[in-house]
């Protein structure tokens, strides 16, 4: 009897070590497990657990023959197609992009931009998917993007933590990008760029940077108010209001509201008004000019705004959170 349960006793750890060994050959092939414990130093190191760890570029990318992915091209140095590491490489991609741009990229510029818009250089032979590391489900914040910049400088290239963390205009312009990302729970600014000028068409009310239609605010610098009155006025549009966009209702002589041959209420922004005459912008592409003689008052409506009632619902929680993140990024000067 205790010769059987000695023998299943050691058949059960020779299973157990069997799955250990098997688990543990499987994450070094994947470059080893590495966990952050809290905030991530901006170092080579701090990287190298962002990579293989939270950041799951090792899922895509391998380093040399460090990992087994292949989806996207390799970051060390590896056989004939890549010849020189990601440090080193990075170099020459940055005359590449300078040459395309007319910008003075630099080794850094281009680690940062690979990161922050990754569609902006494409290695031939490759799809553009890699992910938006900065977005959801990865949500890599900035600290982190830096660090596993300064990691890809080690691979053969020149670390420079100060770069890093004092960058160029170029970089710094993809750092406020993921910044607003980060603060829109985790947007894209690019995708909110389309949501903004084609699938609300909030470009139809809004001018930005000198496109769009003047019916509302320009929005050229409206990142300057933070996070709190931008989401305010996407889901909350009458909480409150620019001054001069207010909406007014046309009250006629009859005391009624009065409507305009289309039989559309005259409520809106009001857009120019002179001694005989008020002129009301009752969406992007309807004006109504109404004579004072016509009219017994105008009448603010606190409670009521010219941008659709049914916006959230015309939006996704993505949606949202994008044109968020893209709206904080212009802090431009209104036109």
């Amino acid at each position: 009897m205790h010769s059987v349960v000695g023998k299943v006793f050691i058949l059960l750890v020779v299973i157990l070590a069997a799955f250990l060994w098997i688990g543990n050959a499987v994450t070094n092939l994947t470059g080893g497990e590495k966990t952050a414990g809290g905030p991530v130093d901006i170092s080579p190191e701090g990287g190298e657990t962002i990579f293989w760890g939270k950041g799951r570029c090792f899922t895509c990318h391998s380093i040399g023959d460090k990992g087994s992915a292949v989806r996207c091209p390799n970051l060390g140095q590896f056989g004939e197609k890549f010849p020189l590491p990601i440090g080193q490489r990075a170099v020459e991609r940055a005359h590449a992009r300078e040459k395309a741009t007319g910008l003075p990229y630099t080794a850094t510029d281009y680690l940062t931009e690979s990161l922050a818009n990754p569609s902006a250089y494409v290695v031939d032979g490759y799809k553009n998917e890699m992910a938006i590391v900065y977005a959801p489900p990865i949500s890599l914040s900035l600290g982190e993007i830096k660090a596993v910049i300064s990691y890809l400088q080690s691979q053969g290239g020149d670390v420079d933590i100060n770069i890093i963390k004092n960058p160029s205009e170029i970089a710094k312009k993809f750092y406020d990008r993921i910044a607003a990302a980060s603060a829109a729970g985790g947007g894209d600014p690019g995708n909110g760029e389309k949501v903004f000028f084609e699938g609300l068409n909030c470009a139809g009310c809004h001018t930005l940077k000198g496109k769009g239609k003047a019916l509302g605010p320009d929005l050229s610098a409206i990142g300057l108010k933070g996070v709190k009155p931008i989401s305010e006025a996407i889901l909350q549009p009458a909480a409150s209001f620019t001054p001069g966009y207010e909406t007014y209702t046309v009250i006629g002589k009859d005391g009624k509201e009065k409507f305009d041959n289309d039989g559309r209420k005259i409520s809106g922004v009001k857009i120019s008004e002179d001694a005989e005459s008020v002129e009301i912008g009752i969406n992007a592409d309807v004006k109504a000019r109404v004579l004072k003689s016509e009219m017994k008052e105008l009448v603010m409506d606190k409670n009521k705004s010219v941008m659709p009632e049914d916006l959230i619902e015309a939006m996704t929680v993505k949606d949202y959170q994008d044109i968020l993140a893209f709206l904080l990024l212009q802090k431009g000067e209104a036109k």
